[in-house]
């Protein structure tokens, strides 16, 4: 492949599944390979528990490539989580992901999917306002940050 060329997935051929509790350990190694202020193992546990809809993302040999999280709220679906492994980000996998998010909430009758991102998170940022989500409010201090101080959140919106 040429240098800076970018892969054409088949993403037909990837593996998406339901998370499952034997997922949990790769999920959380991959979250806290990519995140600075990782989930912890029973953040997901829990989820799971709660019945969030939760996917993973498997290449075809069964490396696990991403994942997401989305809790549905009356006629709102949240995405909780999102994450894509650091060797394949810029590749396409987020958008796939988030498609994916909006699909199934859609599925589920939602009419809506918020979510909640760092205003430090320029290129998460940038992804979503391309994908359409619009900025409908902060929750200050939301977030942990560095030397125990908080991080606001921005919390976005969209249609779907």
């Amino acid at each position: 492949m040429m240098q800076g060329a970018k892969p054409v997935w088949d993403l037909a051929r990837l593996n998406y599944q339901p998370m499952q509790p034997a997922d949990i350990d790769e999920v959380l190694a991959l979250e806290q390979s990519v995140y600075p202020h990782p989930w912890t193992r029973a953040n997901f546990t829990d989820s799971l528990a709660s019945g969030y809809d939760a996917w993973v993302l498997r290449g075809q040999s069964g490396v696990l490539m991403g994942y997401f999280l989305i809790m549905q709220v009356v006629d709102e679906a949240h995405l909780l989580n999102v994450a894509v492994a650091a060797e394949w980000q810029g590749q396409g996998l987020g958008r796939f992901l988030l498609n994916q998010s909006v699909a199934r909430a859609r599925g589920l009758g939602m009419e809506a999917m918020l979510l909640e991102v760092r205003p430090s998170n320029a290129r998460a940022l940038d992804i979503y306002q391309r994908y359409g989500f619009r900025q409908i409010g902060r929750r200050k201090g939301y977030y942990p940050a560095e030397n125990g101080q908080r991080e606001d959140a921005i919390v976005m919106r969209i249609a779907i």
